[in-house]
């Protein structure tokens, strides 16, 4: 099924402020084109633009939905308040909203059917119908997606936040879309799990598959067998500590899938991959002896006692518990890889079983292998092969099963994507994403006709995974790749669209946080590299690159994220300009719950000169932060990548980051340090406001002909500067900021030209010869010319 054993990641420019609250809501600086309709994934069954329309959020807009259809509004209020911004107040209507945002459950086109949705966008009102909640909670999914990718942020973004005009009407291929997690390899915890959940819904899959059972670990609580979980599940693959889902918090994960719309499919493995159970208990055993648990990654080699009684009490008290606690439709009952389970007994212990599904009140799922077996009403046999042929699998079919289409060489998540993948398996083939996306789920299998098909399900091996980030790396870009064969027409599909479709979806899994492969076969659409003041505090998961690490919340002051799980050689990677002067110190924001480690501050490359070390000792827990200021043991001038490497004990050391920041050498005068646009002592005609870029914070907005910031006591030292680095953005053609001493009228000591960056919101360092001496303390006035142009500027640092 899933492995074989293994050798072990502007608009105008007057604003008129709109007071809320005693709160001087500003707009933000123009953005680029919308996204267009049939711009998203998975693909729209029908997307018909309205050219010339856009509809843009405005500050006061509410939320209006049906009165069944509230779950969905807060939840689409969860993603939009954080990034805008704004209120977004939720509220129910019986009638026809005409502004805002509507979610409304009537008048839908009866093509959608019960997943569907329809979605109408014009200039004053968006509105979104389905015949369920989870047609509306799908077409948020979409709505979300033609909003700029910024929206996904967590943090007050510039808008403005347009949507292309015009009407999609769409809904799902197929009804099963789901997505298998293995949390028996090794364990994962309930948040990552919710976050997991999170991401597939994003793609409009509905069910999640839960591997709680394998050799390696059992992970959920069944009181008539409790030591399943305390001898099955205190280990995993390599010996770590393992772990279980109590009752509780395994229905919390279900509770928590519902609200996203997806079903929860537990999966008991069985009669194979039971080694985790035979180790709990010795009676499951046919020689009465519990074999030791099992930490490696072979197959195939345990089996449950066939001949016993004992073993069908034992599988009926679980399939009732566990049917007890899942609301869904399915129990999945494996099957799979059974070699130490004589095919004679195999088919008698799947014939017994199998009505205990039936009398829980749930439907059979297996691997393809229960063809075997004797049909029950609606089996549903899951395909994970590697051939387009399988005589367990004709048996299925021929028996009236319906099959869910899982090809180990197409959907298989765990596969790695070249030979040079750092994690997963090859045994079913490397999985590039235009091999996971092309192939046709209802005319792949040799004799099985398209009617057979249930659907698609994209399963997710855990061996070689062991934290949030691998999941993901694993999973983006081919989990959305697979989400478009199971929801969109085969008619509307095709790589080349795709691709650019899949390229476009990038910046939103960075905003996001969500680590992915950037696929050589896929455009990425991105923002230009940043480079940043060494100076300035530098977010964590601000990162330019990382390798095995994961960004998570963060309960320090302020709130936001940090990076989180760092172990021995994982690392990350900050593009900076030290300036002319090198650093004295650099302090580090860290919590750590282990003992020992060390971060080394290292030039151009992991392995590259080290400016800095600073010790980790435990914080007293993970998130209990203190900032700790280390001397540089090396300089650092001009522009670098610097790179942040862990070293400790493999899996025993580990730290958490929320923060850096270096701190000018001793003696250095104020005007060589970064200074804030926003930081200014006076100013005239402009307005601050959040800033998209690097680190966040704010930037000086609609700076026009004859607009000018001032800024007092900067200090040059009695060596003059010798250039300027200013750091700006413009959507306009051309203009000069100009920096006069003690007045706007006073003498010019730097021009910087202002060409259009690409955008209000699109950031670039430029860096400027002075063109006379600056010596002493100085007023600094910048002041810009042009005609009819604009800038905004985020900071600015002299340079010696």
């Amino acid at each position: 099924m899933h492995r074989s054993p293994r050798n072990l990641l502007l608009a105008s420019a007057a604003a008129v402020a709109a007071v809320l609250g005693g709160v001087v809501a500003l707009p933000a600086s123009p953005a680029g084109a919308a996204v267009g309709l049939a711009d998203v994934v998975p693909v729209p069954v029908s997307a018909q633009p309205a050219t010339g329309v856009t509809y843009t959020l405005p500050s006061g807009a509410a939320i209006q939905t049906a009165a069944g259809a509230t779950d969905v509004g807060n939840y689409l209020a969860g993603i939009l308040r954080p990034s805008t911004g704004y209120a977004l107040p939720v509220s129910t209507t019986t009638g026809t909203p005409g502004s805002g945002i509507a979610l409304l459950l009537s008048g839908a086109d009866a093509s959608v059917g019960t997943e569907g949705y329809q979605l109408d966008v014009t200039a004053a009102v968006v509105t979104l119908r389905a015949q369920t909640v989870a047609g509306l909670f799908h077409g948020v999914q979409t709505l979300r997606q033609l909003l700029p990718a910024a929206v996904e942020a967590r943090t007050v973004q510039s808008g403005p936040w347009t949507i292309a005009g015009g009407r999609i009407v769409d809904y799902p291929r197929y009804g099963y879309r789901g997505a298998m997690l293995d949390v028996s390899r090794h364990f994962f915890a309930p948040d990552v799990v919710k976050r997991y959940i999170d991401e597939i819904a994003q793609y409009k899959m509905n069910v999640l598959h839960l591997h709680l059972s394998d050799d390696q670990g059992w992970r959920i609580v069944i009181d008539a067998w409790p030591q399943l979980t305390t001898i099955g599940g205190s280990t995993q693959v390599g010996g770590g500590a393992g772990g279980f889902y109590t009752k509780a918090q395994y229905s919390d994960l279900v509770a928590y899938a519902a609200s996203r719309q997806i079903t929860v499919v537990p999966e008991i493995d069985m009669p194979g991959h039971t080694n985790a159970a035979l180790a709990s208990y010795a009676q499951l055993n046919c020689n009465n002896t519990a074999p030791p648990l099992y930490t490696g990654t072979s197959v195939g080699f345990s089996s449950l006692c066939v001949a016993k009684d004992v073993t069908y009490t034992f599988v009926q008290q679980v399939l009732n518990e566990l049917a007890a606690l899942t609301p869904g439709p399915y129990l999945h009952v494996g099957g799979d890889e059974a070699a130490s389970t004589p095919a004679a007994d195999y088919t008698a212990f799947m014939n017994r079983v199998q009505p205990f599904v039936g009398a829980a009140g749930k439907t059979v799922v297996g691997w393809h292998q229960i063809g075997q077996a004797n049909h029950t009403a609606n089996r549903v046999a899951q395909f994970w092969g590697t051939s387009t042929s399988d005589a367990d699998l004709s048996a299925a079919v021929s028996k009236g099963d319906k099959i869910l289409m899982s090809p180990a060489n197409k959907a298989y998540l765990d596969m790695k994507y070249t030979s040079a993948t750092p994690l997963g398996q090859s045994w079913a083939g490397l999985i590039e994403v235009q091999t996971a996306y092309n192939w046709d789920p209802g005319a792949y299998l040799t004799g099985v006709p398209a009617s057979a098909i249930l659907g698609v399900e994209a399963p997710m091996w855990t061996e070689t995974l062991t934290k949030l980030a691998d999941i993901e790396f694993m999973a983006f870009p081919r989990m959305p790749a697979l989400a478009e064969l199971a929801w969109s027409p085969q008619s509307a599909r095709s790589w080349d669209t795709f691709k650019v479709r899949l390229g476009a979806q990038g910046p939103r899994w960075t905003a996001q946080g969500i680590n992915f492969y950037s696929s050589p076969q896929v455009p990425w659409g991105s923002t230009p590299p940043v480079t940043r003041s060494a100076y300035s505090q530098i977010q964590a998961e601000s990162y330019s690159a990382q390798s095995g690490t994961q960004t998570e919340t963060t309960t320090d002051t302020g709130g936001g994220q940090n990076v989180g799980y760092i172990a021995p050689g994982d690392t990350l990677a900050y593009d900076l300009d030290f300036g002319s002067s090198s650093p004295a110190t650099v302090t580090t924001r860290l919590a750590s719950g282990a003992g020992s480690g060390t971060i080394q501050y290292r030039l151009d490359s992991a392995t590259g000169p080290v400016i800095a070390s600073a010790p980790v000792t435990s914080t007293g827990g993970w998130q209990t932060w203190t900032s700790t200021t280390t001397n540089l043991s090396g300089s650092a001038t001009g522009v670098h990548r610097l790179y942040l490497t862990f070293t400790g004990s493999a899996g025993v050391d580990f730290v958490n980051l929320n923060w850096l920041q270096f701190t000018a050498g001793a003696g250095l005068p104020n005007a060589y340090g970064v200074r804030q646009a926003e930081s200014f002592a006076s100013q005239s005609g402009i307005q601050t406001e959040a800033c998209t870029d690097t680190g966040g914070g704010q930037n000086v907005g609609y700076v026009s002909p004859g607009d000018w910031l001032a800024y007092s006591n900067v200090d040059f030292g009695s060596a003059t500067a010798v250039s300027v680095t200013t750091r700006l953005a413009s959507g306009a053609s051309n203009g000069t900021v100009q920096y006069r001493l003690d007045s706007t009228t006073g003498p010019v000591i730097a021009s910087v030209p202002v060409s259009s960056t690409g955008g209000w919101q699109a950031w670039i360092s430029t860096t400027t010869a002075l063109s006379s001496s600056a010596t002493g303390v100085h007023t600094v006035y910048l002041t810009f010319t042009g005609t009819a142009d604009f800038v905004n500027l985020n900071w600015f640092q002299f340079n010696r």
